[in-house]
């Protein structure tokens, strides 16, 4: 056991005038288990990349361990896994590779395959196998479930919880609470370490965040009423002060020594309230700075004169002469949430482009109503580029209303300047889904569109289809998202 030390740390980028992180301090434990939560843009990859020594900052990060990062490059990827594995944790025993890939349910097969042939869910389960045999390393892992389907991403969970020294960035909250003993979170006005996992976390903060709410709500009707009084109190004390000298013309003599004592005294009680309502106005200073403002959401759906707006009757899917999946049997109604379930290559997204209407082969009956309208949110979302004017223009959708989504989602203004190629993955992802709830249709049809998306806009974004209730087929590998959403579930089966 030794210790992460981070003291003073202060960082921004080249250029931009706007602090990261400021004067942050803790310390971890290396045998912890971390889970690094926070919104999208907060600067999660960047703390990591600080950790590295990747860029230069002010403060300390002290520490005993190495730091490694995963994902690991592979620069070679037509080699064989094994060699490849071999490069990262050289010191290791092939038999230790073989424990590990046990531990991580890869057929042993796989490493005298070349790296290149492995399906993603495999190279990423091979490279955890060989990071956690390097010695003496205290492993820096982000976001490794992204692409996994949902049995590999249960897979990765349980070999974690069997781990310990890591930080793992992740936005699956099921992962989270499987495999993690503290939470960092990268807040608005500071970094937070709490023992527990996502959902104890996340309860204490909603508690915590009550409380200053609450608190917030009690100092500002002191600061009202204290304000009233100082007020009040001091016009009462200035007219106390005039009275010493009499009304002109009056005949009679003011005793001035008691009305002066009666001015002082209200002046002082003058001051004392302005005094506590200043104190006051300093406590409620202290409250709200990390509260997330998740806005309601909504979607505008249409309804079809149509009740039955997708029927598929023995459908098969295919490549060229392949048939990826068949004998598919679905009916979708309004209303109805259709969560695809399936292995990956077992034809989830070919699936959803059949129903879009993308240039599918197939063999079977396929049946739309008539008129429907379609919103359909991709899986890759690399091709996006533009400003977001010109995004909400070719969507037929209006900007105003675009643009306040895309804020209730917690992207800054100054987001709105930019190429959309420059946006973060997790950005980029958040300008698709929130198109989509711009958009009127009948069927939403989402593919994996969680990717990349922090937790909390991920919960916003749940609550939002759950509340409204459209026609949705969606592709997700979110355990507790398709739990919560879908109301129908179609699993496929590989041929």
């Amino acid at each position: 056991m030794s210790l992460i030390n981070v003291a003073g740390l202060t960082f921004s980028y080249d250029g931009s005038f706007d602090l990261i992180f400021e004067d942050v301090d803790f310390q971890i434990d290396t045998d912890w288990k971390l889970g690094l939560i926070g919104r999208n843009g907060r600067g999660k990859t960047t703390f990591l990349n600080l950790l590295r020594g990747r860029y230069e900052y002010k403060g300390v990060i002290k520490s005993s361990v190495c730091f490694d990062y995963f994902p690991y490059d592979v620069d070679d990827k037509d080699k064989y896994t094994i060699d490849v594995l071999r490069e990262i944790a050289p010191e290791c025993m092939d038999w230790e590779l073989y424990r590990e890939f046990a531990l991580l349910k890869i057929d042993e097969e796989v490493m005298y395959r070349s790296f290149s042939s492995l399906s993603g869910g495999e190279q990423t389960k091979a490279l955890l196998a060989a990071l956690f045999l390097k010695q003496n390393n205290f492993m820096l892992i982000d976001e490794p479930t992204n692409h996994l389907d949902s049995e590999a991403r249960k897979i990765v969970g349980e070999y974690l919880c069997k781990k310990k020294g890591f930080i793992v960035v992740s936005h699956d909250r099921t992962l989270l609470d499987m495999c993690v003993d503290h939470i960092i979170s990268v807040n608005k006005a500071d970094i937070q370490i709490q023992k527990g996992n996502f959902s104890s976390w996340y309860e204490n903060k909603c508690r915590q965040d009550q409380m200053e709410l609450n608190e917030n709500h009690r100092l500002e009707k002191d600061i009202q009423r204290l304000s009233s009084s100082a007020k009040k109190t001091a016009v009462w004390s200035d007219k106390i002060e005039k009275s010493k000298y009499g009304t002109k013309n009056a005949g009679l003599k003011a005793d001035r020594g008691y009305v002066g004592h009666r001015s002082a005294k209200m002046m002082k009680r003058s001051k004392s309230a302005e005094m506590r309502r200043q104190k006051a106005a300093e406590e409620k200073s202290k409250l709200l700075h990390n509260i997330e403002r998740t806005e309601v959401l909504s979607v505008s759906t249409l309804i079809n004169s149509s009740s039955r707006l997708i029927e598929l009757n023995n459908v098969s899917l295919l490549y060229g002469e392949k048939t990826v999946c068949g004998d598919v049997n679905l009916s979708l109604r309004q209303g109805e949430r259709l969560s695809v379930r399936g292995r990956n290559g077992s034809g989830k997204s070919s699936l959803l482009r059949l129903i879009n209407g993308g240039g599918i082969t197939y063999t079977g009956d396929v049946y739309k109503a008539r008129g429907l309208k379609i919103s359909y949110v991709p899986q890759d979302t690399s091709h996006l580029k533009g400003s977001l004017s010109e995004y909400a223009e070719n969507l037929g959708i209006n900007e105003s209303i675009f643009k306040s989504v895309l804020i209730k989602m917690g992207m800054e203004r100054a987001q709105f300047y930019k190429d959309i190629s420059q946006f973060s993955q997790g950005q980029k992802k958040k300008v698709s889904i929130a198109g989509s709830l711009c958009e009127k249709a009948h069927i939403y049809i989402w593919d994996e569109p969680l990717n990349f998306i922090d937790i909390i806009s991920r919960m916003q974004i749940e609550n939002v289809l759950i509340r409204c209730r459209p026609t949705m087929v969606f592709v997700e590998h979110d355990i507790s998202f398709c739990e919560n959403v879908a109301t129908k579930v179609i699993e496929l089966k590989r041929v």
